[in-house]
């Protein structure tokens, strides 16, 4: 991959996030040709689909949240956890966060969330490690939104969530629903209605809600 920023400045536009339009980011409107593209870009196929391109409806509901609820992450450290877009970052930055590290180990999002916080004109910082495989890191906030996709890797996420809220950091996710999303062991704080598309969706617009682990 060469030039991952001319990729995405390429096969992308900048548009506001639909349940969040204080925010816009650089995401395509077709996930089937943006993912072929991938591919093509990487030299590999099957490669999983690119996350980063897309404002995904778990990720809009939480970073409305946050918007709305700035005392919440204002003055804090925060990991943006599978930050994909970067999307939930910039919402925690935008209510005032003190620092917001976005992680993920798809190789666009380096890129995809230095073009998206440099569109919104918030600091963002980005860690590619795979954090699953050590403590949770030292922040106030880890926020995790659409990170419920797979079951083994649900299971995952959620033991190492869990082991972060045992020690002390609030852990806030937002999720529309998907199968493999605990049933128990959660606090309800919030319900939308977010606009999406079929393209990603079964629905276009998706009930998604925000919980703290």
């Amino acid at each position: 991959m060469s030039d991952p920023e001319a990729f995405i400045l390429a096969n992308t536009r900048l548009q506001p996030v639909p349940h969040a339009p204080e925010i816009s980011l650089w995401v395509a409107d077709e996930l089937t040709p943006i993912w072929r593209l991938t591919e093509e870009e990487l030299g590999e196929m099957g490669v999983p689909p690119p996350f980063w391109a897309f404002a995904w409806a778990g990720g809009q509901a939480l970073s409305r949240w946050l918007l709305d609820h700035p005392e919440e992450v204002a003055g804090k450290q925060v990991l943006d956890f599978a930050a994909g877009s970067g999307l939930v970052g910039i919402a925690a930055m935008k209510a005032g966060a003190a620092s917001a590290l976005c992680a993920d180990i798809d190789p666009f999002c380096g890129a995809a969330v230095r073009l998206n916080g440099q569109a919104n004109g918030v600091p963002l910082t980005f860690t590619a490690d795979d954090l699953l495989g050590a403590p949770p890191p030292e922040v106030d906030v880890i926020c995790a939104g659409d990170v419920c996709y797979e079951k083994p890797m649900t299971e995952r996420v959620i033991a190492w969530l869990g082991e972060a809220k045992a020690r002390g950091v609030r852990v806030i996710i937002g999720d529309p629903g998907r199968t493999y999303f605990p049933k128990t062991g959660l606090e309800f704080l919030a319900e939308y209605r977010v606009p999406t598309t079929r393209e990603l969706e079964d629905q276009e617009v998706k009930r998604s809600s925000v919980w703290a682990l």
